[in-house]
């Protein structure tokens, strides 16, 4: 998505909350494992962030690297063989580890990447949206209906009473995502958790979401965890980012500090495959290799064997966050960090 066609910082992610209260979500030193027959998979490994009531965070990183288990984590939607081993997820104080989640279901949303599984096929949009009308706000009959009809409109589907009779298959891409949306607002959520929710729709329908998530964060006050693996739309979307690799949170700042100064490689070489940074006559950066899987406790900087500044420290011990700055709330978890020398990479002799 190129900076063109994506909706203006000013319109979304634009006021960071009230960050000098307590904030609406806090996740402390959460570890999700999933236990098999061959492994243990640390997918979430001690990761930790805020938000803020009416800001947008941002969690980014390559597809492996836990930003979807710590979505469902939130949620409590991890299935077996994954369980929360450690940690709090604390949502308006309340630590839902302990407490349990079903108190707060209808406080915190989300919104799936792919509206096509999302929605289930032999029910009718009207039938989904009912439903959770009913379960998440107790409406029913007319008054769950004439909601409905609100909640399509408010997300910019057209002709919404017809729309409510017709069956997933019979809306685009982009309708769909609508719809996975005005169901997740059924819930008159506090928190919306934005699952990649453009990963699988064209530029253009990517920027009108975007757009309606801008809209309706600042029509409804809402807090919005973004989740994605694409650096142009956080940057275009969130106030703050926290990039993961391999389980880890192994960057955070806000989100302008952050495309200035970043601190990590992995967040160097992620903003390097960024389309339009690269001039027309080079080919665009690509990270080597794969990310692991965490099948064991960090002995080690993970992102070492891709790195191409790694020396030898960098394998034997697992990297401390260094605070860069704290008046800017920027730290990265690298040995590197705040280091202002020449630094040429590459093993110690």
């Amino acid at each position: 998505m190129s900076r063109a066609d994506a909706p203006d910082r000013t319109e979304i992610g634009a006021h960071p909350g009230d960050r000098d209260g307590e904030p609406l979500l806090s996740v402390s030193d959460l570890r999700t494992v999933f236990h098999t027959e061959r492994e243990t998979i640390h997918a979430v490994d001690g990761i930790s962030f805020d938000v803020h009531a009416g800001e947008t965070v941002g969690l980014v990183g390559e597809s492996g690297s836990g930003k979807s288990v710590t979505a469902r984590s939130i949620l409590g939607l991890v299935d077996e063989p994954g369980v929360i081993e450690e940690g709090a997820i604390r949502f308006k104080g309340e630590n839902l580890v302990e407490a349990g989640f079903e108190a707060h279901r209808g406080d915190i949303a989300i919104v799936f990447q792919d509206p096509a599984n999302a929605l289930n096929p032999v029910y009718t949009v009207g039938n989904q949206l009912r439903e959770a009308l009913s379960i998440h706000q107790g409406l029913s009959g007319k008054a769950a209906t004439e909601h409905a009809i609100e909640l399509l409109e408010a997300v910019g589907i057209p002709d919404a009473p017809r729309r409510l009779g017709e069956y997933p298959h019979q809306f685009s891409g982009g309708m769909a995502q609508r719809a996975v949306i005005a169901i997740a607002l059924a819930c008159d959520p506090d928190l919306l958790v934005c699952d990649e929710p453009t990963t699988a729709l064209d530029v253009t329908i990517q920027a009108q979401i975007l757009d309606l998530l801008a809209d309706l964060q600042r029509e409804e006050d809402l807090a919005i965890l973004f989740i994605t693996h694409d650096m142009g739309v956080i940057e275009e979307t969130a106030d703050r980012v926290n990039v993961i690799y391999a389980g880890e949170i192994v960057e955070r700042a806000p989100t302008q500090r952050l495309f200035a100064e970043p601190e990590h490689p992995y967040t160097e070489a992620l903003l390097e495959s960024i389309p339009g940074r690269t001039p027309p006559d080079q080919r665009l950066p690509a990270i080597e290799g794969e990310v692991p899987t965490p099948n064991g406790p960090a002995d080690a900087c993970r992102f070492a064997p891709r790195c191409p500044m790694a020396v030898e420290a960098c394998r034997t011990a697992a990297p401390d966050p260094v605070e860069v700055s704290a008046a800017v709330d920027h730290a990265a978890a690298c040995i590197f960090a705040g280091d202002d020398g020449d630094q040429t990479g590459g093993d110690d002799e």
